[in-house]
């Protein structure tokens, strides 16, 4: 499978947070050479040389997105639910979902709010509240949709199918934070297979990364890292952003964060990342964050472990619709190289 063919197959994979079985599978098959260990949360670890006395650098992409769960199922058949992951409240309203049933099938359903003819003065200018709104699949009564298979705890994902414009190297689609990331990790592990490295790699594909960043804590206390590489989809900030503030545009380069509310990045891992870039001749963007959060913060508080942070961007980020380039996606994947390749004994001692 081409590079272009795995990253749609991952953005339209169904994988909210608690529920990333295909996507666990789809990476242990892409690795099965490597031989890959799942538990119980459908983490997926893997290690390039066993029982190796080189250091260990851990790389990681979550595998989770953001979607929705059924709460209860009205008499009318329509379902309450409640967001998983960080949604904006203004991207709910008439966008479609896929809503997973027991037997695994997919049924299609739209988010709907009280039409304009129905709501009084104040109604009309406030943003609804998700308990202002339901997911209805076009049934009639509580017993339908049940016959389908939905209930409570039913999960969902946005429902859109992810194109690839060759002429101008985009990406559309669903789960780029953090499919994109994913994808880069395969194609990493996939060409260091047989090189002779400085350092031991280590994979880790984790879980609920979008509630917590707590699958990442079980890959980090099983893989025993020295450092981390975190691949990210990172929110793009070129549409609003002006002049001097944009950090994260497309195809300007993958993303490399100084900081964000959950971790201040090890400056001398970030500058050692910063120069591999620029003697590689990689595009880069640096960015300084005041919110947002990645499992680079749980990895670091993982006995202090320095972690940094490649991001590739990804405009509107958390929605149905998001743009990314494969432009961003192969230069991330060039410097995750590059650094794999150049993390000494000694460097990593350093850092």
């Amino acid at each position: 499978m081409n590079t272009i063919e795995q990253i749609k197959v991952l953005s339209d994979m169904f994988g909210p947070s608690g529920f990333e079985d295909k996507v666990a599978a789809f990476v242990a098959e892409q690795l099965k050479d490597y031989a890959p260990e799942k538990d119980s949360m459908r983490n997926v670890r893997v290690e390039k040389e066993k029982d190796s006395d080189k250091p260990r650098v851990m790389l990681d992409a979550h595998m989770d997105e953001v979607g929705a769960i059924v709460q209860a199922v009205m008499p009318s058949g329509a379902m309450r639910f409640l967001p998983i992951g960080g949604w904006s409240m203004s991207s709910f309203p008439s966008s479609s979902f896929s809503i997973c049933t027991k037997d695994g099938n997919l049924v299609k359903a739209v988010v709907a709010a009280k039409p304009p003819h129905f709501m009084n003065e104040s109604e009309r200018n406030r943003l609804p509240a998700v308990s202002d709104m339901i997911l209805d699949c076009g049934t009639t009564s509580k017993e339908e949709t049940e016959a389908l298979g939905i209930g409570i705890g039913s999960p969902a994902v946005p429902d859109v199918a992810c194109t690839f414009d060759e002429a101008r190297g985009l990406f559309y689609g669903k789960a780029f934070d953090d499919r994109i990331g994913v994808a880069a990790m395969i194609d990493i592990l996939q060409t260091l297979k047989d090189e002779d490295l400085p350092c031991n790699i280590l994979g880790s594909f984790s879980t609920q990364e979008e509630v917590g960043e707590r699958g990442v804590r079980i890959n980090s206390r099983n893989l025993r890292p020295d450092v981390a590489i975190c691949f990210e989809g990172c929110p793009a900030d070129d549409t609003f952003q002006q002049g001097c503030m944009i950090q994260t545009a497309l195809k300007k380069g993958p993303m490399l964060r100084h900081i964000d509310r959950s971790m201040i990045t090890n400056w001398r891992f970030q500058k050692f990342a910063l120069e591999t870039a620029h003697a590689n001749n990689i595009p880069v963007q640096e960015a300084v964050r005041s919110g947002g959060g990645t499992n680079g913060a749980s990895i670091n508080m993982q006995e202090g472990v320095p972690a940094i942070v490649i991001g590739v961007p990804v405009r509107y980020i958390h929605s149905h619709h998001c743009w990314c380039s494969l432009e961003d996606y192969q230069n991330a994947v060039k410097l995750g190289l590059a650094l794999c390749r150049s993390l000494t004994p000694e460097i990593i001692a350093e850092l």
